[in-house]
């Protein structure tokens, strides 16, 4: 893989309760994209490098949220999806990251659905101008159940079951440990991908298991396709679904029905389609955001 570049620019934020860590690429000027992580718990990294093919275009802000990252926090108070949909408020409003275009990626990908609804009902200071929905989590507790249900399965699968005792008898935890830790941390992941030899090109990454178990909990039985949710948000959305992704893409499907948005499914791709298959990834992003501008 090629080295992640250092930012163009990067800081903190003054007006959150935890300062969080955000990061610019591009050219300063250029149309911004504010780019938000999966998780919960995790931080932007593992975005890199491959979504900075968006840089040439536009400017691109990530940031860690709340909790991971470098965005840790000391704080046991439970991170909720109120906090985060807080913490994003607050950094648009600070790096005046308008007109708001949110890129939102798995987990995040829901935070912004979320935003969204919180922003049609005014409880928010911004409101998205566009949203691109990368492989969003899903909308409800029964597809998030059926998704768990579909990467254990995978997760168990002969095939993967194998290399994992492989690895274990390779030795290779002795001879060289960071080799052994980036290959138990592609098996970790093998079942998001529609080929699970591309998880060599995946930035490893790490996810705080308290923040992802408060986040989730905050959320309890939730339904985004309730009357009242979904379908009051009227913004220009994309939502882009790799078939083979382990979240059923029918989750996708109802959510892009809820909000009348443009659904692309990218075939030949799991849950992580800028990795996967990048060009048809940024063509139809590049393509919806010329169109909506």
């Amino acid at each position: 893989m090629p080295p992640i570049p250092a930012p163009r620019t990067s800081g903190f934020t003054s007006t959150t309760q935890v300062p969080l860590y955000w990061a610019a690429y591009g050219t300063a000027g250029a149309p911004r994209l504010v780019v938000l992580h999966g998780g919960p718990g995790a931080h932007h990294d593992y975005l890199l490098p491959q979504m900075l093919e968006l840089a040439r275009d536009y400017e691109l802000i990530f940031y860690d949220q709340r909790g991971g990252g470098r965005s840790k926090t000391d704080d046991r108070t439970p991170i909720t999806w109120q906090t985060h949909a807080g913490d994003l408020d607050r950094l648009v409003d600070e790096l005046r990251a308008e007109p708001l275009i949110i890129v939102g990626y798995s987990w995040r990908g829901l935070l912004a659905m979320l935003y969204a609804v919180e922003a049609a009902a005014g409880r928010t200071r911004h409101r998205p101008a566009q949203l691109v929905l990368i492989d969003p989590a899903p909308v409800n507790r029964a597809f998030r159940d059926e998704f768990e249900r579909e990467f254990q399965r995978r997760q168990s699968d002969a095939s993967v079951a194998q290399l994992r005792a492989d690895l274990a008898s390779s030795g290779l935890r002795e001879r060289d440990p960071d080799a052994y830790r980036q290959r138990a941390f592609e098996l970790s992941v093998a079942g998001y991908f529609a080929d699970p030899s591309a998880t060599h090109d995946l930035t490893p990454f790490r996810v705080i298991g308290r923040v992802q178990q408060s986040v989730w909990e905050s959320l309890g039985d939730f339904n985004l396709l309730m009357p009242g949710k979904l379908d009051s948000v009227h913004v220009q959305t994309l939502i882009v679904h790799g078939r083979q992704d382990p979240i059923p893409l029918a989750s996708s499907e109802a959510a892009a029905e809820a909000m009348g948005a443009t659904l692309v499914v990218i075939e030949r791709s799991g849950h992580v389609p800028y990795v996967e298959q990048p060009q048809t990834l940024f063509s139809a992003i590049r393509d919806f955001l010329r169109r909506t501008t």
